[in-house]
């Protein structure tokens, strides 16, 4: 992932509704939800989750998809990922060896 795209991402998930959002999704894995559902499991109305959606699909990081009368949204776990690359990618100045000998636990566990 390009810093660009990183940017647009971090920038799509600064807002708390967006974010909330976005971990519903996550839990729905790739079989998404509509917009009423995660307009009542997030608290507000089917116009906002459309506002908030557009900005996640905007950053690339949800996908929509039509299914019958419905319009079902899940998260894009590729772009999704390549943004926890992107912060990961340095880690331990792109040493696994140093991750493990310093216990340091996200590099750990990511490096590992």
């Amino acid at each position: 992932m390009e810093e660009r795209q990183a940017l647009a991402a971090f920038g799509a998930l600064s807002q708390e509704t967006r974010l909330r959002i976005l971990r519903l999704l996550v839990v729905a894995g790739p079989e998404g939800l509509a917009a009423g559902v995660i307009a009542d499991q997030a608290g507000v109305s089917a116009s906002n989750v459309s506002f908030h959606v557009k900005e996640l699909e905007r950053a690339g990081l949800v996908n929509a998809r039509r299914e019958s009368r419905s319009i079902l949204y899940s998260v894009d776990f590729e772009a999704l990922n390549g943004l926890v690359r992107f912060l990961m990618e340095d880690c331990c100045a792109g040493q696994i060896g140093r991750c493990v000998e310093t216990d340091t636990s996200i590099c750990q566990s990511s490096c590992a």
